[in-house]
Order: structure tokens, then sequence, then C-alpha cells
């Protein structure tokens, strides 16, 4: 398995995302969305962007883990964010960057999409991935 981040020349670059993944492998996982609800579906930060961001970012991890992959095996997501401003932005970036025990979520080809509700009225945040595992 390999994953490649590529920067393309013309286009702009950002830390903790890449505009293209191209990865060679047998194997995708597709990962449904995950909220900021713990094992016994409790939502961890209510009406908190960043808390939310930090425990869906480590269900995903809990998720990967289960498959025997980590993080750095994700070649896309979608990020949904309810009551995206500049602000929300600000928070969701500040959490992914120290969601993994103080680590950076590793980049990926992501889109974050402004959404007015999700499944669930006080989830703000949901995050579904494609990795590549093997």
């Amino acid at each position: 398995m390999t994953i490649e981040h590529v920067q393309p020349p013309g286009l702009f670059k950002a830390e903790g995302f890449s505009q293209v993944v191209v990865g060679t492998g047998r194997r995708l996982a597709f990962i449904a969305g995950q909220g900021a609800y713990d094992a016994q579906f409790q939502l961890v930060g209510r009406g908190d962007h960043y808390a939310q961001a930090v425990q869906a970012f480590r269900n995903l991890t809990t998720a990967l883990e289960a498959l025997g992959a980590g993080p750095a095996q994700i070649v896309s997501t979608t990020l949904y964010v309810v009551g995206l401003t500049p602000e929300v932005l600000e928070r969701f970036t500040a959490a992914m960057n120290h969601a993994l025990d103080g680590r950076p979520f590793p980049p990926n080809a992501a889109t974050m999409v402004g959404v007015e509700r999700l499944a669930f009225p006080e989830m703000l945040i949901e995050i579904s991935a494609i990795a590549l595992l093997d």
C-alpha cells in the first residue's frame, strides 16, 4: 500500500490538507459519518464545535483501529459543520490539529460542507471518511 499527497502547482497549499491523494492498495474502508457521541451514545460537547470535532475525530480513529488501520491511511474525508462561519472554521481547524492526543490529524483530500442541521439537532459536526487499508 502506498499513499501519495500531491500539491499541484497553481493550487493553494494548506497545512493538514492535500489537493490530491493517490493511493495504491487492495482494500478500501468506507467509514460512516462520525459525530460527537461516546460509546454510550452520550453527546460530548453540547453546543461546542471544538469539543464535538475532537470527539468526532477520535471516533473516526476508533473505527480505523478496529480495522487495524490509523488516521494516516485516510485518503478522503467529508466534513459536515452546522453553522459554518470563519470563527467556527477556526475552532474546527484547532480541534483537528489537536484531536489525536495533541497531534494533528493527518492531511487528506477533504471537503468541508456547511449545513443547516445533521441527523440529531444537537450534532454540530459529522465526519465521513475513505481509507486505504492495504
